[in-house]
């Protein structure tokens, strides 16, 4: 074989090698063992963003991360964002996720039926949220689970979910059974949030409704709890039993000393609670006390509600707890 053969062979096979090498580099495993979180700056360049990520550890080398890219890449942009890396993660896969946007999803979860002194104390603690933000109005805030990204802020968080409640509540009032007692959104809002106070159970709800319904067609005080001890902690737990004067209060809350609505709700009621309202149950009942199992006992009459009344206590006193 002549000389230069040789010389074009070897040439062939260091290519073939340094080809080898380059692909295990690219898409190889990373140098992390574990998982990793690296923020990419609002208008990063890819060359910042190569910095950041060796910075961090999920790569060896800026240089060829970057020369790598622009050779296997899509010439698509990356976003700027937190993101999640796994373990071992190749170069390939992290510039994948930077131009995917894949960043990372952080949560602020509503529960049903959390005041809003409490949503905002959500909204304080999490991770990642900047800015101050008031109080949301009570009733104002659709329950759920809302993503967030590092560096957005509460305020946005908020208007979102505001605008949950707005959308959902329009949705579900053009939906509205006939004649229920509530003659607004803005009331079906306020006895949804008495609802979901005075009630866990899902299968109850709608009845809840419904003896609420009947109790204002006929001018009777609702007699509600909750709504007596809002206006005393704006929502968080009273942590006592409620005082006779705080029964007998006049606050525009209190559903034992003035008949109708509150002047307002006592929490952000979920989906549920107010598709109750809008479409309660078909009921007679006027009463309803606890069963002792986590539900309610529900009467027509007084009579048989103070009955109910007798075995609550009764069960009651069998726990220790009067």
């Amino acid at each position: 074989m002549r000389p230069l053969g040789c010389f074009g062979l070897l040439l062939g096979l260091l290519g073939i090698v340094a080809a080898f090498l380059i692909a295990q580099d690219w898409r190889g495993a990373g140098p992390s063992n574990s998982a990793l979180t690296v923020q990419i700056p609002r208008g990063a360049t890819l060359s910042r963003a190569a910095a950041e990520l060796e910075k961090a550890g999920a790569i060896d080398s800026a240089f060829r991360f970057r020369a790598y890219a622009r050779v296997f890449g899509n010439n698509k942009s990356i976003r700027a964002g937190e993101y999640a890396l796994p373990p071992s993660a190749s170069k390939s896969e992290v510039l994948n996720l930077l131009q995917a946007g894949k960043v990372r999803q952080r949560f602020v979860v509503v529960p049903e039926g959390l005041p809003s002194v409490i949503v905002h104390d959500a909204l304080l603690r999490a991770d990642g949220l900047v800015g101050s933000v008031d109080v949301p109005r009570e009733g104002s805030v659709l329950p759920d689970s809302y993503a967030y990204e590092r560096g957005d802020t509460r305020i946005s968080v908020v208007l979102r979910m505001q605008k949950a409640m707005r959308d959902y509540l329009a949705a579900a009032w053009k939906k509205r059974k006939a004649d229920i007692a509530v003659k607004t959104p803005e009331e079906a809002i306020t006895l949804a949030s008495i609802v979901e106070k005075e009630t866990g159970k899902p299968s109850e709800r709608r009845t809840v409704a419904g003896v609420y319904g009947n109790r204002l067609r006929l001018g009777m005080p609702l007699q509600a709890d909750p709504t007596v001890i809002y206006p005393i902690t704006k929502g968080r737990p009273l942590g006592r039993r409620i005082l006779e004067s705080e029964l007998k209060a006049k606050n525009g809350y209190n559903t034992y000393a003035s008949p109708g609505l509150p002047v307002g709700p006592i929490a952000n009621p979920g989906k549920a609670s107010i598709d109750a309202v809008l479409d309660p149950a078909d009921t007679k009942a006027l009463y309803f006390v606890a069963d002792g199992t986590g539900g309610h006992v529900f009467a027509d009459t007084l009579e048989e509600h103070n009955a109910n009344v007798a075995k609550w206590y009764a069960i009651r006193h069998a726990r220790g707890e009067m």
